[in-house]
C-alpha cells in the first residue's frame, strides 16, 4: 500500500518546478519586474516562496553582478518565510550609496524584522521628512501601484501600524496598508 502511495506521490507534477534555464535566460526586467511572470508567477504559486528565493539567488549568481533590487526581493521572500536573519543581512547587501530614501526604507524594513520600534519610527521620520527631488513626478505603474514621495513611506507605515505581526501580514496585508477607517489608497 506505501509503495502504491509513493509511486502516486511520484507522479504528481512539482507545483514549483520552472525552466531553471529559461528563467535565468531572461532579462532583468522580465525577470523581476513583470509582475506576471519571472519569480513572482512561481512566488505567487502557494509553497513556492523558499523556490522563487532560491531562483533569485541563483539569477544573481548567474548574472554575475551585484543586482540590489534581487538582493531585496530575496530578502522580502526570505521574511515572509520567517528567515529573519538571512533576510537582514540580504537587505543589508542592498542599500544603495547616495539614496537616503531607499535606506531609511531598508533601515525601516530591517527596524521591523528584528523588533526594534524606536529604530522603525526612526527610520521612518527621516524618510518622511526627505523633500522630494525636484524631479520627482507622481505616477501610476503599469500594475496600478502609485508611485508616491516620499517613496515607499506607505509600505514603511504598514510596518509601523503592524509591528509586532509577521512581515508577510505587515508589509502584504491590504489591514496593514490601509489606515484604519479609510477603505483606499495611502
Amino acid at each position: 500500500m506505501i509503495e502504491l502511495v509513493l509511486a502516486a506521490l511520484a507522479l504528481q507534477p512539482d507545483p514549483c518546478a520552472v525552466d531553471d534555464r529559461a528563467m535565468l535566460a531572461l532579462g532583468l526586467d522580465a525577470f523581476d519586474q513583470d509582475m506576471d511572470g519571472g519569480w513572482r508567477a512561481l512566488a505567487r504559486q502557494p509553497g513556492c516562496e523558499a523556490r522563487a528565493a532560491d531562483l533569485i539567488r541563483d539569477y544573481r549568481a548567474f548574472a554575475q553582478r551585484r543586482i540590489g533590487l534581487l538582493y531585496w526581493h530575496e530578502a522580502q521572500l526570505r521574511a515572509n518565510l520567517g528567515e529573519t536573519s538571512a533576510a537582514v543581512a540580504l537587505m543589508e547587501r542592498a542599500r544603495k550609496p547616495d539614496d537616503s530614501a531607499w535606506n531609511f526604507y531598508v533601515d525601516a524594513s530591517i527596524a521591523f524584522l528584528r523588533g526594534d520600534r524606536a529604530a522603525l519610527a526612526r527610520a521612518r521620520e527621516g524618510l518622511a521628512a526627505l523633500p522630494a527631488p525636484e524631479d520627482f513626478r507622481e505616477q501610476v505603474l503599469p500594475n496600478g501601484y502609485r508611485v508616491r514621495w516620499p517613496m515607499n513611506l506607505d509600505a514603511v507605515d504598514a510596518l509601523v501600524r503592524c509591528f509586532g505581526r509577521p512581515y508577510r501580514d505587515a508589509y502584504g496585508s491590504n489591514e496593514c496598508r490601509r489606515p484604519p477607517g479609510t477603505g483606499g489608497e495611502q
